[in-house]
């Protein structure tokens, strides 16, 4: 069981050592607990050599470089569309997004239009004044996401082929 706990704690060192792509130090507190760490900067804490493990540093990104080499293709099984067939469900995209655009629009003006600057008209059901601030807060919150909405759908339109 000893043994098995040495391992599993070894293990751990090792792991902590590939992440860590430094030193790993064993630390053994007043108690005898041991424990292993990336920095030694602590008293009771040794150096430990392990040797025989390889580390592979992940690859760098480069920003804003094209990589080198052929595009990724698709594979040979890949079902295809002909390229008649793709126009005909660009432009149905296309015009989805349009029919979208123009209701979120409609919506935006209706919502405008309620809103009467700030002021909307009281409902019968509004006698207390924080259920009327409460509505006209809802309605603000509407208009912003009515507005973020029209936003994305003239950008989707906007990167459509």
């Amino acid at each position: 069981m000893n043994r098995l706990l040495s391992a599993f704690i070894l293990l751990i060192g090792v792991q902590a050592y590939a992440h860590a792509q430094g030193d790993v130090y064993l630390c053994v507190d007043e108690n005898g607990k041991k424990e292993y760490k990336n920095t030694g900067t602590v008293k009771g804490c040794k150096k430990v050599e392990l040797q025989g493990i390889t580390v592979i540093p992940a690859p760098v990104p480069t920003a804003g470089k094209k990589p080198q080499g052929k595009p990724a293709s698709s594979p040979t099984d890949f079902p295809k569309v002909d390229e008649g067939t793709q126009k005909a469900r660009d432009s149905d995209r296309k015009q989805i997004l349009q029919d979208e655009l123009k209701a979120e629009e409609q919506k935006l003006a209706n919502l405008k239009k309620e809103f009467n600057n700030g002021e909307p008209e009281r409902r019968g059901d509004e006698k207390n004044y924080a259920k009327y601030q409460e509505r006209t807060n809802m309605m603000k919150e509407d208009i912003a996401r009515t507005e973020k909405n029209i936003e994305a759908l003239k950008r989707e339109i906007g990167n459509s082929k």
